[in-house]
């Protein structure tokens, strides 16, 4: 995983250059763009003394100041595109062999969201993200 100042976003694909971007490595919809809250991370440093980096959960953005669950079944905004939160992004075993394996039980209900990509452009580090009215 390489950190990005910007990425493309595809409609109804995902982020140009990640593996879920073809259709081919996507299991469904949920896969085109993942989201994770920075203050879960954090949450997760001081509950359990291990240092997670940012990138680390493996998801495409990592926000603040933002409630994720709350986006579960609504569209947003995040830059220029256009997104559909579809559900709760929960550990897997995967991130807890990368990490720790207190990862797997802390991160339940904390993991992120997956979200769909309604309308394409491009999302740059600093853009809000912004419920769809």
């Amino acid at each position: 995983m390489q950190p990005l100042i910007r990425a493309e976003a595809v409609t109804e694909s995902g982020l140009v250059g990640d593996r879920y971007a073809y259709a081919s490595n996507r299991r469904g919809p949920d896969y085109q763009l993942t989201l994770i809250e920075l203050e879960n991370i954090r949450a997760f440093e001081a509950a359990t003394g291990h240092v997670l980096s940012a990138d680390a959960p493996r998801r495409n953005i990592v926000t603040s100041g933002i409630s994720l669950n709350a986006l579960v079944g609504k569209r947003f905004r995040v830059g220029q595109v256009l997104a559909e939160g579809l559900e709760l992004c929960e550990p897997c075993s995967l991130f807890r062999k990368r990490t720790y394996p207190e990862t797997l039980r802390f991160f339940v209900g904390k993991g992120g969201l997956r979200a769909r990509i309604a309308a394409g452009g491009v999302i740059a580090v600093g853009d809000a993200i912004r419920a769809e009215a």
